[in-house]
């Protein structure tokens, strides 16, 4: 009697079958990149969006919480940075802070910068406070730098305020100086705080938000910020 052929695969078939099962986990390991890349894509967007709003509203918080110290500016824009004089809303014992806004980088890496000092308690310490935060947007120190927050990605950005009727640029709209409180005549008058700040941001392409984005604020005073 003959004994039957065994059955089994040829070499040529498991190469075969070799080569579609490589094909095949190739094709689903880009799969897996691509929604991988997908979703790191999406939170770095979100995290974009978040510390965007985040920014836009601290600027309208440190606005909202300006505050007026006799003889000294309480907002003031020098060209590189704007400068303010706030008071902590909650607690107001706490003392005052200098805060500045600023733009650092070349025209296509730039980013938008918040510096905050201490709390102040002497008019020595918001002297130098106010010093430090226009030498922080020129030349900033190491130490100054731990100071700062990167809020987002900027191209450029500008700042307009409101005076008489119409938005113009603060370096050439002087606003009527006042002298302050109990000021004497050789006393330096302080601007009069405009009505309204208007900042106008460039975001670069390739971001979860481009283009210009305007945010005006009005003094609360004058029936709220739009």
């Amino acid at each position: 009697m003959r004994r039957p052929l065994a059955s089994g695969f040829t070499l040529l078939e498991l190469l075969v079958a070799l080569s579609l099962m490589a094909l095949m986990a190739a094709l689903a390991w880009r799969g897996l990149d691509g929604m991988s890349r997908a979703q790191s894509q999406m939170r770095e967007q979100s995290d974009e969006v978040l510390a965007l709003q985040g920014g836009l509203g601290q600027w309208a918080a440190d606005l909202d919480s300006l505050a007026l110290q006799p003889g000294h500016s309480s907002l003031d824009w020098d060209g590189r940075a704007l400068r303010l004089l706030r008071r902590d809303p909650t607690e107001p014992a706490r003392g005052l802070r200098v805060v500045a806004w600023s733009r650092r980088g070349t025209a296509s890496d730039g980013a938008w910068l918040r510096w905050q000092s201490p709390a102040l308690r002497t008019q020595g310490e918001l002297q130098m406070a106010w010093q430090a935060a226009a030498l922080w947007a020129q030349n900033p120190s190491a130490e100054e730098r731990r100071q700062e927050v990167r809020i987002a990605a900027l191209a450029g950005w500008q700042i307009f305020f409101y005076r008489g009727g119409a938005w113009a640029n603060p370096l050439s709209s002087d606003g009527t100086a006042t002298p302050g409180p109990g000021a004497s005549a050789s006393t330096p008058a302080i601007p009069a705080l405009p009505d309204g700040v208007r900042l106008v941001l460039e975001l670069p392409s390739g971001r979860a938000i481009s283009g210009t984005l305007t945010r005006d604020w009005v003094q609360p005073t004058l029936g709220g910020r739009p």
